[in-house]
């Protein structure tokens, strides 16, 4: 039988014929898809909300499961031939009840936006009044931002942090008491600060809310102890599987001691009403290659290599924050206590100018709009560096300290010609990349097998 026509009966068998068949069949494709991979290896990522993923999870996403259609939760299948199916998505679901300690899991939300859209429509009414963190404070585009869905269904009222970078939760009590939402949200995107989940708690039942946690920047920390959890002090908390674990672009709801509790003013538990607004209430079939993904990435998450890294990050993002002050940098709030450094820029030089410059000598990082900005979010007074990828690299201290030296630097030669426009003698600027290659080659993602 001729080797091309050989039958494919081992996942191996699928990824071999389909990368061969990729190079000779799609070569411009394919030739893409190696661009993208010696970039990610010859630039160093500062994003706040970036790891890599490894191969594990690569090769569970491109799976023979893509092939399944499915409707339903296990065991209330629409669709014969789910029986592999109903076993990789029942291993996702134990593995995320026990790494996050929750009493209910559901792993086929398409994204963490889904997620929290999913609770949203299935604990409130449109109209309905809602308590997020306002997006210049820190907080999810998905928690009341006036640019998302919840602005448009809801009522949102936004609260804000101090001066010194920290939620005001004397802020969020004063408005969940004056408002009356239906549902508190917490989680940010921008935030180095611990979130008081159990503080958030008692305000949520003091005015008669729900609370919904949203640890996607944070579930890594979460996961492995470096951050308090939520899973039993909010009703209900989201995540997406990518940002610190290593996983699909993806989403994961969890719910803890009130999973089989019945909410105040609906007629059934949260467990129950959590599933119906997944299917069939904002979905339709999940992505049942990427529900084998989560399964992957949850099981090394539950690995000493995983509680390894997770130290790691905590330790870069510790290290880092020290540097940039030492150089005369705000740190918003001082400081970090989780993976990101809240970086206020100087001498006129924009987020917007930071992030182009900073990209062109091959360093990637996120422009936002600190506390008092008043500009647009294309814009920016300042960066969000996160020490996910820095971590994965296994940067040690003085490697952490040579990156926020070449940031340093380089935005030190930059001279702003307005507010997105810039000038950047282009012999420093080859020398700079140069740097980082360099960087990033002594410090390998190192085949991505210990993150």
């Amino acid at each position: 039988m001729a080797a091309d026509t050989e039958p494919l009966r081992t996942q191996a068998d699928l990824l071999r014929r389909g990368l061969a068949d990729l190079r000779t069949e799609d070569a411009e494709l394919a030739n893409i898809l190696d661009a993208e991979v010696t970039r990610q290896h010859h630039t160093l990522s500062l994003v706040s909300s970036s790891c890599a993923a490894g191969p594990r999870t690569l090769a569970a996403s491109a799976s023979a499961l893509v092939n399944v259609t499915l409707e339903g939760t296990l065991g209330r299948r629409h669709h014969p031939g789910c029986g592999n199916a109903d076993r990789v998505e029942s291993l996702a679901i134990r593995r995320a009840q026990t790494l996050f300690g929750a009493q209910y899991a559901s792993v086929q939300s398409h994204s963490a936006s889904s997620a929290v859209y999913q609770v949203l429509t299935a604990l409130a009414e449109p109209g309905d009044t809602i308590l997020g963190m306002a997006l210049d404070h820190g907080g999810q585009l998905t928690h009341g931002s006036a640019l998302a869905f919840t602005e448009a269904h809801y009522k949102a009222i936004r609260y804000g942090t101090t001066s010194l970078g920290n939620i005001d939760y004397q802020e969020v009590r004063q408005l969940a008491l004056a408002h009356r939402p239906r549902i508190i949200l917490c989680g940010a995107t921008a935030y180095s600060r611990v979130l008081d989940f159990q503080r958030l708690r008692a305000i949520a039942d003091e005015a008669g809310a729900l609370l919904l946690a949203d640890i996607s920047h944070i579930a890594g920390l979460v996961a492995t102890g470096r951050h308090p959890s939520p899973i039993d002090a909010a009703h209900v908390t989201i995540t997406c599987t990518h940002r610190q674990l290593g996983g699909p672009r993806s989403g994961l709801i969890l719910s803890g001691r009130d999973a089989d509790t019945k909410v105040p003013g609906l007629r059934s538990t949260l467990r129950r009403i959590l599933d119906q607004a997944v299917f069939p209430g904002m979905q339709g079939a999940p992505m049942v290659n990427m529900i084998a993904a989560k399964a992957a990435a949850l099981g090394h998450a539950m690995s000493p290599q995983f509680d390894a890294y997770m130290g790691r990050v905590r330790d870069a993002a510790d290290e880092m924050a020290s540097a940039f002050m030492a150089r005369d940098y705000e740190v918003v709030g001082g400081g970090t206590e989780n993976h990101s450094i809240l970086l206020r820029l100087r001498g006129g030089i924009t987020g917007a100018i930071a992030e182009s410059a900073l990209e062109a000598c091959g360093i990637i990082v996120n422009k936002l709009r600190a506390r008092g900005e008043t500009r647009s979010s294309f814009v920016g007074n300042g960066l969000c560096i996160g020490s996910g990828s820095v971590a994965q690299r296994g940067l040690d201290p003085q490697g952490c300290r040579q990156v926020v030296d070449l940031v340093c630097r380089i935005l030190d030669k930059v001279t702003p010609l307005g507010e997105q426009r810039y000038q950047l003698d282009p012999v420093l600027q080859e020398q700079f990349r140069l740097e980082v290659e360099a960087l990033c080659l002594r410090y390998p993602i190192a085949d991505y097998r210990d993150s």
